[in-house]
């Protein structure tokens, strides 16, 4: 009987420790789940593609339009330019701006942004929201259009010195408080065409 009692004994006490060891195990196999799914690592990891903010959006959703005025007044002086020096400039302003709309637009679609519509052009008129520096109103346009020979080339000059004077400005500001490389990027490159050209343009009126 002794030994019987012995034996049970023995039993329960294997068995309370298999128990001990598998309840040990499978609390450890928790542990690392919860420390595979919760890390702080995987929690504060950013949302995929968030390199830009809310000066990279602002600088597109501006110069695009920005750009755009400014192809409108190209155009006309493709057109009506009597000299071929101002005639130039503006093949130049329209081949460089024309491609620099279309990243933009690329942008805003890829971070889920509206690309401006064409109708939707801002003028200087405005006053408050939506307001740019550099634009024209409705009326310089009308009044350009309206321009010939030297008044014309004279008009569109001093127009365009103050439209890109204003992208400069633009573009200084996506500078400093932008986030995304790429868009700080085309920024400094718009800043540093269009200072170049409007000491260039500055020097063609100095001819008329």
């Amino acid at each position: 009987m002794r030994t019987n009692n012995l034996r049970r004994a023995a039993v329960v006490t294997g068995v309370l420790s298999l128990a001990l060891l598998a309840g040990g195990c499978g609390g450890s196999g928790m542990d690392h789940g919860t420390m595979g799914n919760g890390s702080p690592t995987s929690a504060a990891a950013p949302r995929s593609g968030a390199t830009f903010n809310a000066t990279d959006v602002k600088f597109a959703n501006d110069m695009i339009p920005h750009h755009r005025q400014a192809l409108d007044m190209a155009g006309t002086a493709r057109s009506k330019a009597a000299t071929p020096e101002v005639k130039a400039l503006a093949d130049r302003i329209a081949e460089a701006q024309e491609p620099e709309i279309a990243t933009m637009s690329g942008w805003l679609t890829a971070w889920g942004e509206p690309v401006p519509s064409p109708g939707g052009m801002h003028h200087g008129d405005m006053g408050g929201m939506g307001e740019m520096p550099g634009m024209m109103t409705d009326q310089e346009m009308r009044e350009l259009s309206e321009a010939t020979g030297k008044a014309f080339d004279t008009m569109f000059l001093r127009m365009m010195i103050k439209h890109h004077q204003g992208a400069v400005e633009m573009a200084g500001i996506e500078q400093a408080q932008g986030q995304d490389a790429a868009v700080k990027q085309l920024a400094a490159r718009i800043a540093a065409d269009q200072t170049a050209e409007i000491t260039e343009m500055q020097g063609l009126l100095a001819k008329l």
